[in-house]
């Protein structure tokens, strides 16, 4: 032992503890690890006073995604509008997809911007703690705050895509209604649903090396069974037909209605009965919304901040 070594240098140096003792030394001396995961209330109210940080970083995210073009923003406008004439043409009038919907361009229009919503939300959540790192490891904050921001982003972006909506809705032949002043109440369910899939995609990426790799077929067969496309009453049950013939597949009543349940087709079914139909949603498409987005919002944020003192480590 040196003689310049300090008294204290001896007594501290963690080569003389074992990781018990060592933890043990720690806490009788007030000492917490940096990342140390706090209690659910307190990183709650963490993620609420952080809660401008988190708009201001999903607004950076959409003005510098756009930084480098012609025309901006503008492509918010542009891209939602390009996607409505790719789908109509494609699934409209190439693959008939319309047979028996009435306004089918509305029809499909709603169910693919409200289906991207959350697709996009889920995808970008499953990157929000992989793609910032350095971020995590540089600065002390709750770690949710990434892919809510990251949610909120995508939010931003659906608004656009709901100002393109609206008049395609109304070219389309439907009218205004009372039911549309309930869209923000969808979005806020929607939304609460997507930023808990967003928290649960985020930690399962950084635990699935290859989840990115996967994301695209598991959003692609969401895609097919959450009756974008088609009417899932239609074409899983389907109806006699004036010839004699069962149209649709003609499976059982219980196959559509775990199809109209799961949250993807629950809330393209809520917009839809917002925007398209004269009676409004049914009750139970609101019930299941609503469910969705408790179960989905509560269980993100408490699977999430579970492994809140993993994330950058390693």
């Amino acid at each position: 032992m040196s003689g310049n070594e300090s008294t204290a240098e001896r007594t501290y140096d963690p080569r003389r503890y074992a990781p018990g003792e060592l933890a043990a030394l720690a806490t009788r001396h007030g000492l917490r690890r940096s990342a140390a995961r706090p209690r659910m209330t307190v990183y709650l109210r963490r993620l609420w006073d952080r809660r401008r940080f988190i708009s201001a970083y999903a607004d950076a995210r959409n003005t510098s995604k756009y930084s480098g073009t012609v025309i901006g923003r503008l492509w918010q406008v542009i891209t939602p509008l390009l996607n409505a004439a790719v789908y109509f043409v494609m699934f409209g009038l190439i693959l008939g997809g319309g047979a028996g919907v009435d306004n089918y361009v509305a029809f499909l229009v709603t169910g693919m911007f409200v289906f991207t919503y959350t697709q996009r939300a889920v995808a970008a959540g499953g990157k929000s703690v992989s793609a910032n790192l350095s971020l995590i490891r540089a600065l002390h904050f709750p770690r949710a705050v990434l892919p809510i921001a990251y949610t909120l982003q995508e939010l931003q972006q659906f608004f656009w895509s709901m100002l393109v909506l609206l008049p395609i809705v109304l070219l389309d032949g439907e009218r205004p209604s009372a039911h549309w002043l309930l869209i923000p109440v969808a979005l806020f369910l929607q939304t609460l649903f997507n930023a808990g899939a967003a928290l649960i995609a985020a930690r399962l990426g950084t635990q699935v090396r290859d989840l990115n790799q996967l994301m695209p077929f598991i959003t692609r067969t969401w895609l097919y069974l959450s009756g974008i496309f088609f009417s899932i009453q239609d074409k899983v049950v389907g109806h006699p037909a004036p010839d004699g013939e069962w149209s649709g597949a003609h499976l059982p009543q219980w196959v559509a209605d775990l199809m109209y349940a799961n949250p993807a087709a629950a809330y393209i079914e809520l917009m839809r009965g917002l925007l398209m139909s004269d009676t409004g949603p049914a009750a139970t498409t609101w019930l299941i919304c609503a469910a969705w987005a408790l179960i989905g919002c509560a269980g993100g944020v408490w699977y999430f901040w579970s492994a809140e003192e993993r994330y950058g480590r390693g």
